[in-house]
């Protein structure tokens, strides 16, 4: 999104129709177009209960199960780029790291927390 709206030209507002809008997150793109490099940062997503956050060469994800306990698998991009080699036994300091990062991203963001199957299927008829 800020790279749209700085291609755009245009400004992210604070509020729509009197409704408080979420801040935009994120950075444009747009100078690395330029060839100029931008600063290392986490990206953090979350799609339908499942999670990860990538951190420099390391990536952190999680599927979504159904008694809603994650298990964080860690990787190392730069010598493992198809995440063939879990390494969260072998680097738990790092994956405590990385999900507290995630933990305190998807409490900003208010991402909604996923139970069991049954209780979205009873929750969504």
């Amino acid at each position: 999104m800020a790279t749209c709206i700085d291609v755009a030209g245009a400004s992210y507002p604070n509020t729509y129709k009197g409704n408080t809008i979420i801040p935009l997150e994120g950075q444009s793109l747009v100078s690395s177009f330029n060839g100029n490099s931008m600063e290392e940062r986490p990206l953090f997503w979350e799609h339908e209960g499942n999670k990860a956050i990538r951190l420099g060469e390391y990536k952190l994800v999680s599927k979504w199960a159904k008694d809603s306990e994650y298990n964080w698998e860690l990787y190392d991009l730069k010598g493992d780029r198809s995440e063939m080699n879990d390494l969260s036994d072998t680097m738990p300091d790092k994956v405590i790291e990385l999900e507290m990062l995630w933990k305190q991203w998807a409490q900003k963001a208010g991402v909604c927390t996923w139970g069991s199957r049954e209780e979205i299927v009873q929750s969504n008829p």
